[in-house]
């Protein structure tokens, strides 16, 4: 599908790791990025000064997404950053802060995940989905939202994760619904074992289950590697399709006898 030149990409959680993978995958597809961390992330001017060696336009709108009484003023930024976002790209997530017994979830660590990792994107979807409907399309439109293989292997250590990341693959699947007659596809990209920050604290587990076999496709994932999918994704390759969930896990997912 032919590409609007100008295409604009707003992606949540850019500063590093996954985020930054799919931003700089999009620069690379010649999209202009409109991107977002928490105020105090010192890596969004990386991931902006990244971007801009790719020659394309950047702005950065640093903000909570879990902070709903800000989310006006975020989407107002992004949006008017261009004029426009043609791809939303719902990466910005965290991860419990201790694995432990499913008896030991207190209500404060379930909101956490909750608030930031599904409650968040609820809402700031709605927003820029309801700007969408409104303004004229320029190109393919989409909303992509990264979920994780949690979101159908269970993990009783990390229970209030796991339910954030089914939560938003419902998420996914019901904007479908809404926005395909508007023109705007949703899509749910589900890394699995993914290099990253949040990873690292189980490397040497996951580098035993790697030699192991564990994974058909034997290797820890990159963030390239989701940050590819997305772009694929967000250019219009799959433009008959909505509400897919794309898998970016070696091969993980694969029922096996």
């Amino acid at each position: 599908m032919a590409q609007h030149p100008s295409q604009v990409a707003f992606v949540t959680g850019a500063g590093r790791g996954i985020g930054r993978a799919i931003a700089l995958a999009l620069a690379d597809r010649k999209f202009d990025l409109v991107v977002n961390d928490l105020a105090a992330s010192p890596d969004l001017d990386e991931t902006r000064e990244a971007i801009k060696a790719r020659g394309v336009a950047v702005k950065a709108v640093p903000g909570d997404i879990a902070d709903l009484p800000g989310q006006a003023a975020l989407v107002e930024a992004a949006w008017s950053a261009f004029g426009r976002i043609d791809c939303l790209v719902n990466n910005a997530g965290i991860s419990v802060k201790t694995r432990g017994d499913i008896f030991d979830v207190s209500p404060d660590s379930f909101d956490r995940l909750i608030g930031t990792n599904l409650r968040g994107p609820f809402f700031l979807t709605q927003a820029v989905a309801k700007r969408m409907t409104l303004s004229p399309a320029g190109g393919f439109r989409s909303i992509i939202t990264i979920s994780s293989m949690n979101a159908e292997a269970a993990s009783p250590d990390r229970a209030e994760y796991c339910i954030s990341k089914i939560g938003l693959s419902m998420m996914s699947k019901v904007f479908a619904l809404r926005l395909a007659g508007e023109g705007v596809h949703a899509y749910e990209v589900r890394p699995g074992v993914i290099r990253t920050s949040m990873t690292a604290v189980a490397k040497e587990r996951y580098d035993r289950m790697f030699a192991e076999g564990f994974s058909p496709i034997a290797r820890w994932g990159e963030p390239e590697d989701v940050g590819r999918a997305v772009a694929t994704l967000a250019s219009g390759a799959l433009a008959y399709s909505t509400g897919e969930v794309i898998h970016v896990d070696g091969g993980l997912s694969i029922s096996k006898l």
